[in-house]
């Protein structure tokens, strides 16, 4: 078969195909099946925390599933590669499933040039849901486009309506998100949301497309760096940061360009103002103990509530508000968000999502 014109042919090549895998997938059944790390954990978070969680996992060849038989992990890497898991679902079913759904789901190319396929029902479309049920969450359906969803997918009757739902809202939240996550000052590009190289303590590595900062092996003590954006004007400025890693101790808050050293720690210097996962808030002179209980855990969401029209700021941890930090109420008509870290710690930075 000639190369480079479908996508979606070229990637069932790689379904279950040894030459091209790195990861062995163990099953219930005892049965191998093969795959590649990168596009499992890019298309499934569920694969994603297990292939790339700094465990074991993460460096092991072989991964099991010994409550999933081979022919259900088939519908997984079906959909993992294609997006078609509910065809291998439907093919247990019945043939005149199987072949229903075959008629009904568009390739690619029509995907693309928005041409329709023919309306018919699916035979047995109940017992296929069955059949796709306990592999529902390996499907981020909130990866799919939503052009899909509302044409394909959800008409076949054969994903839980909830699911579904939830996606639309998901949807809708996020397109809302992106204009107004930033009150009174309009941002709908979301890579403003990056760390800066430029802005950097020696060592501290960038990654994803700028959206995560990690301190490697060995790396200490506390380094700093600051996001892309600057934070100025009037107007309500909120985002997250996710502590993926947790190191001793993590620091989030804000920074001023001026005179500030990327190569400390941020809450000793007078152009630094964050808060701790001990739960103090640090500025020199201006610092407040106990502020908020410590996080000290991965995972740990702290959401910056920065009010430049009063130019006092704020902290969410774990979905708990705080109040105004008490101390820090004239900061700089100027600011950028900033963290401080060393090893083994890993910060995200994203839009913030409640």
């Amino acid at each position: 078969m000639t190369r480079g014109y479908s996508l979606e042919k070229d990637l069932r090549l790689l379904i279950n195909n040894p030459k091209y895998s790195d990861i062995e997938i163990l099953c219930e059944d005892e049965k191998k099946l093969y795959g590649c790390r990168a596009i499992l954990a890019a298309r499934s978070e569920v694969f994603d925390r297990l292939l790339y969680n700094g465990m074991k996992e993460s460096y092991e060849t072989q991964i099991s599933f010994p409550k999933i038989n081979s022919t259900g992990m088939e519908i997984v890497l079906e959909y993992t590669y294609t997006g078609y898991s509910s065809i291998l679902a439907a093919k247990q079913v019945s043939n005149d499933a199987f072949n229903t759904l075959l008629k009904r789901l568009p390739t690619l190319d029509q995907i693309e040039n928005s041409i329709q396929v023919e309306s018919e029902p699916i035979t047995d479309h109940q017992k296929v849901a069955k059949e796709l049920e306990p592999l529902i969450e390996f499907i981020n359906f909130r990866r799919i486009q939503g052009q899909v969803l509302v044409d394909i997918i959800e008409p076949l009757e054969i994903v839980p309506a909830k699911i579904i739902l939830n996606v639309y809202r998901h949807n809708t939240k996020s397109i809302n998100s992106n204009i107004n996550h930033i009150r009174g000052i309009s941002i709908s590009n979301c890579s403003s949301y990056v760390w800066d190289e430029t802005s950097c303590g020696s060592r501290l590595i960038i990654e994803d497309n700028g959206k995560v900062v990690y301190a490697p092996n060995g790396l200490g003590p506390w380094k700093s760096v600051r996001a892309k954006m600057s934070l100025e004007n009037n107007g309500i400025f909120e985002w997250d940061v996710i502590i993926e890693k947790v190191c001793v101790w993590s620091w989030v808050g804000v920074c001023a360009s001026e005179n500030f050293n990327y190569g400390e720690f941020a809450g000793v210097q007078p152009s630094g103002w964050v808060l701790g996962s001990n739960g103090s808030c640090c500025n020199p002179g201006n610092s407040l103990n106990n502020y908020c209980p410590p996080f000290h855990n991965d995972g740990a969401k702290i959401t910056v509530h920065l009010d430049m029209n009063r130019r006092t700021c704020s902290f969410t941890v774990n979905g708990t508000k705080y109040s105004e930090v008490s101390a820090w109420n004239n900061l700089p008509s100027k600011l950028y968000p900033v963290v401080s870290l060393y090893s083994p710690g890993r910060f995200r930075i994203q839009p913030h999502q409640d």
